[in-house]
């Protein structure tokens, strides 16, 4: 794709944007008679989805996104934005997208000396992120554990990972963000937001904290910095002390408890122990227990297996004592057979790991949640019923993974990811490969998700039990009063009580709705 004039990008050391000084008349861009167009159409994980765009536009700079930007409002043209492509729903792959940005050539990481930063463009991917800052500068970032994850969308999304319990979130380190914006003159100008309490654009920052992707414009690089209160040694340069430092090794453990000799009563009793671990865990703040990190994999029985990962600060002088306690935890009183493998790894092996790898089955149906309390007797039984049923052969899972500690230390308000007082984050999604068989798999997990909140209108709502959803969980149906009979609107579910805060960023920075989705923050009503 050859260069393409347009905005520049906005100034270092500043958050004061520009306007394009000239849009170009022709944007390159890969059509449908491309040979490119099938791989970039359907570069989306979850293949239920396939959008077929009247063009493909791979910027490699903001000033190339701006006028991608600039000539799809010029021509009323539907626009979406892509990064590592694992939406799970179809907010980018939808019918009605006509202009699809994709941010893979945005691949740029560098210390920014005029932030005091680290500079990551939108279109990088987790595993090659934390190569990056490791190797360049023993850095890291507290995000997920699929390396192929883009950050355009994650980071917005308010994203997790095995370093949260003791750092926090993703956007608990976001200091800035580069990103196009279309304005009430349906102008795209670059925007560089901070969360500096003088910048004038400070809500334009914050609505990127949580607020998921495809909301506001299109992001193209993020600025990482830690909190000006982080606890990092004395002494330290600006790079060593931007960001937190991983631990040199993790130590991890696997435990298989293989479904042919798995009852009712010992999958109950692996569900209650690992909730009540987790509850007392965030009760007592045992410093020690900062570092782990887990994941229950409750998988359907065609699965083969219930699995418990697990990972712990493996410098740690009684890393091997914590994380052998924590497996005996959860096993407690447990009689079913089980497997058991630990394993030490170097800090950066540990994340290059594609854990999430579904083989064929990459049609999906996806839904979340975040636990206040652990499931009660009833939801467990939810649980059992439908994941030990013999005669389903889809790959469903209920995926249970540690949340809480540092993550519950930032107010609700700091950031657009309200929900800072759970323990447990929760997803539920089903894999297949059929296409014929869509719509028996996707009945299913609706029902699923209907059963285990069925005492709050079939959504976690938030009560003191569960606290609403996940964003980067993005799921259609809460928006659908089949599917949610609470009576709790969408993005109460989402974003709480910010979501009128999300609203006023909406109106100011995109006054005419250009970029939207089922889930998109809407702009207010003119009376409001």
């Amino acid at each position: 794709m050859t260069a393409v004039a347009g905005a520049a990008p906005a100034e270092h050391g500043t958050s004061r944007s520009r306007t394009p000084a000239r849009i170009p008349t022709r944007i390159p861009a890969v059509t449908p008679a491309d040979d490119r167009y099938p791989h970039l159409a359907g570069r989306g994980r979850n293949t239920r989805f396939a959008g077929r765009p009247q063009e493909i536009h791979l910027p490699t700079s903001a000033a190339e996104v701006a006028a991608v930007v600039q000539a799809a409002v010029d021509g009323g043209r539907r626009l979406a934005v892509r990064s590592g492509g694992h939406c799970l729903e179809n907010l980018v792959d939808g019918p009605a997208v006509q202009s699809l940005v994709d941010l893979s050539a945005l691949q740029e990481i560098r210390y920014d000396a005029a932030h005091r930063a680290f500079s990551v463009q939108a279109g990088a991917q987790l595993g090659p992120t934390y190569r990056a800052l490791y190797l360049g500068w023993g850095a890291a970032l507290p995000a997920g554990t699929c390396p192929s994850v883009g950050l355009g969308g994650y980071v917005q999304g308010a994203g997790f990972g095995p370093m949260c319990r003791s750092h926090g979130l993703i956007v608990d380190h976001l200091y800035g963000i580069e990103v196009v914006t279309v304005d009430a003159d349906r102008r795209a100008r670059t925007v560089l937001a901070t969360r500096r309490p003088d910048d004038p654009h400070r809500e334009l920052w914050w609505a990127h904290t949580g607020a998921g992707g495809g909301n506001f414009g299109v992001v193209t690089r993020y600025l990482f910095r830690s909190p000006e209160d982080a606890d990092f040694p004395r002494g330290l340069s600006a790079e060593a002390s931007a960001l937190p430092r991983p631990p040199r090794s993790v130590l991890t453990v696997a435990v298989e408890w293989p479904w042919e000799g798995l009852g009712e009563a010992d999958f109950s009793r692996i569900v209650r122990n690992h909730g009540a671990w987790h509850a007392h865990d965030e009760a007592a703040g045992d410093g020690g227990y900062d570092t782990l990190y887990s994941g229950l994999y409750l998988n359907q029985r065609s699965v083969g297996q219930v699995v418990l990962t697990a990972q712990i600060d493996g410098s740690l002088p009684d890393a091997d004592q914590r994380l052998r306690a924590y497996v005996a935890a959860v096993g407690d009183g447990v009689r079913a057979p089980y497997r058991l493998r630990y394993q030490q790894l170097p800090w950066l092996d540990s994340v290059q790991r594609d854990v999430e790898n579904r083989g064929a089955a990459t049609r999906s149906k996806s839904k979340g949640a975040y636990l206040r309390r652990p499931y009660d007797a009833e939801q467990i039984a939810t649980l059992w019923r439908h994941l030990s049923e013999p005669g389903y052969q889809g790959h469903t899972v209920a995926l249970l993974f540690s949340y809480g500690r540092a993550v519950n230390r930032v107010a609700p308000q700091a950031t657009a990811a309200a929900q800072r007082d759970s323990i447990l984050k929760a997803y539920l999604g089903t894999y297949w490969e059929d296409p014929r068989e869509d719509e028996h798999h996707v009945a299913r997990i609706r029902e699923f998700y209907a059963q285990l909140y069925a005492a709050t209108g079939g959504v976690p709502a938030p009560d003191t039990a569960t606290d609403g959803s996940y964003i980067n969980y993005p799921d259609a149906d809460l928006a659908d009063p089949r599917w949610n009979t609470s009576g709790i609107p969408w993005h109460a579910l989402y974003f709480k009580d910010g979501y009128p805060r999300l609203q006023q960023v909406k109106r100011q920075w995109d006054p005419h709705d250009a970029f939207r989705h089922a889930l998109s923050v809407r702009p207010p009503a003119p009376a409001e």
